[in-house]
């Protein structure tokens, strides 16, 4: 009999979603249904590593308290189940549905396996549940989309109302061809070619995960924009994964870009910091939304890891963690309409405000003091830079431990440095320093981190720049301090809550 798992949770998050046990990576399927909504990622159900690909599952009533379900899709001896999407099929347009039941339908990658008479092709293959997603069988049609190609994958659907006509549209990637194509469908087992975008922007890496949703602008009717989302892996902003991001027009049949800085492949990387990137750290990645959510409302979450050293990470029995969700929204600044992304906080209801410091004038490093250890927490600060060199925040901080938060003010660039934050050396590449530009808003500057066992999540300007970032630091270093480099700068405030 094979020895049981042995599962170390020292690194393992307290309100970011891990699976109990072994390996997770992309979330797939997100959707809202009677209440609930319903997470499925990409999951190892024998062991820590990559593998056996199959849909793990967890619910939530509230975005923030996630139970883990059995697992929705498993593999079997012809596929593995790769990433993919998942819809409430209102008016039983598959047909799937019974008794008035509207079925919940899941379109995902097969990756055919050697025993199948499709060996080495990726093609897209439905399932369905007619119990709200406790449980789910496959298609007997499958695959419904087969473009006789090894790397055609991740398929995400939504249901685009024309006014004229009204479809389902699909959206997968050619992941080598840096291609994102379009199909249509008025039930989800017949499918037409509408069109391809891409090559374009960022194309250091193959396309993954693709994702396209309309945003008003500023929450005004009549103002939208079209967002298509493409994460690539290598090829981010930071290094190793990354998501980047679209604005422009759909018209049912075609995306057209208005952000695109060059067409085609970019070989020397000059223009990278033009684009437009979901998060500018190096563990934001497989970044989707969820279908169906209340209100409107776009949400996202992404695996928080980096597939440069995703297999290494020193956690034990357990591997991978999902970030925070965040709502995406657009709006105007300085004329120009950008990316707004908001937590969905896991400290608003049972949060305690543990300390809140007042105004003060800030030189040298000041030490914050908490009672009880600063590794499960959020902080919330405002600086006036002055005419300081640099301002921010000491995370994590222990014997030649610490991960710093650091604005400097002459680049304008808010940097997340996490050389020294822990248990680093299991991969070459860990140890690293993530920028993003920020501008100060009348002289000011805004934090918003969430700390977790194992992460960072930095929302600046409220949520117009992010970085998210793993840390292992020893449980030990836990101080929290605030600092200024020069003369001049002003702690507006800053409130810790737990």
């Amino acid at each position: 009999m094979a020895a049981a798992l042995t599962v170390d949770s020292r690194f393992r998050p307290e309100y970011h979603f891990t699976a109990a046990r072994n390996w997770l990576n992309d979330p797939n399927g997100l959707l809202y249904s009677n209440g609930v909504y319903h997470l499925f990622y990409q999951h190892n159900p024998h062991g820590v590593d990559w593998g056996n690909m199959s849909w793990g599952h967890a619910t939530s009533a509230d975005l923030v308290h996630w139970d883990e379900q059995p697992v929705a899709i498993m593999c079997d001896a012809q596929e593995a189940i790769f990433s993919g999407s998942a819809v409430v099929d209102v008016h039983n347009t598959s047909g799937f549905g019974t008794g008035g039941t509207a079925p919940l339908v899941a379109i995902y990658t097969s990756a055919y396996s050697a025993g199948s008479p499709l060996a080495g092709r990726q093609a897209q293959s439905l399932a369905y549940s007619t119990d709200d997603g406790a449980t789910w069988r496959k298609y007997a049609g499958n695959p419904v989309l087969d473009r006789a190609s090894a790397e055609f994958r991740d398929p995400k659907v939504f249901w685009y109302d024309g006014g004229v006509e009204s479809y389902w549209v699909m959206v997968a990637v050619e992941a080598v061809d840096r291609e994102v194509l379009l199909y249509k469908s008025h039930d989800l087992k017949t499918w037409d070619y509408l069109s391809t975008f891409g090559p374009a922007n960022a194309t250091g890496g193959v396309w993954e995960c693709p994702d396209l949703f309309e945003l008003p602008v500023d929450g005004e009717p009549g103002t939208s924009k079209w967002m298509l989302v493409v994460n690539l892996n290598p090829g981010g902003i930071a290094g190793g994964s990354g998501g980047q991001y679209f604005l422009g027009e759909f018209d049912g049949v075609r995306f057209r870009s208005e952000s695109t800085v060059t067409e085609g492949m970019q070989e020397d990387g000059s223009r990278m910091g033009e684009y437009g990137w979901l998060d500018w750290g190096r563990d934001y990645y497989a970044a989707v939304s969820f279908s169906n959510a209340p209100d409107g409302r776009r949400l996202m979450i992404g695996w928080m890891n980096n597939w440069q050293y995703g297999a290494l990470t020193p956690t034990g029995g357990w591997r991978g963690a999902m970030t925070l969700v965040r709502e995406v929204t657009l709006i105007r600044q300085s004329g120009q309409v950008v990316l707004k992304q908001q937590p969905v906080d896991p400290f608003a209801v049972t949060g305690d405000v543990v300390c809140s410091l007042p105004l003060r004038q800030l030189s040298g490093c000041f030490p914050i003091p908490l009672d009880g250890p600063a590794e499960v927490l959020r902080i919330d600060a405002e600086f006036v830079p002055g005419t300081a060199d640099e301002v921010g925040l000491v995370l994590r901080e222990g014997t030649g431990e610490r991960t710093v938060l650091a604005y400097n003010v002459a680049q304008g660039v808010l940097r997340l440095d996490r050389a020294a934050s822990g248990e680093t050396r299991f991969h070459e590449d860990f140890a690293s320093v993530e920028r993003v530009p920020v501008e100060l808003e009348n002289g000011r500057l805004r934090l918003q981190v969430f700390l977790d066992r194992c992460s960072v999540e930095v929302f600046a300007q409220d949520g117009l720049a992010t970085i998210t970032d793993q840390i292992f630091p020893s449980e030990t270093s836990t101080s929290l301090s605030a600092f200024a480099n020069g003369e001049g700068a002003t702690l507006v405030g800053l409130a810790v809550v737990r």
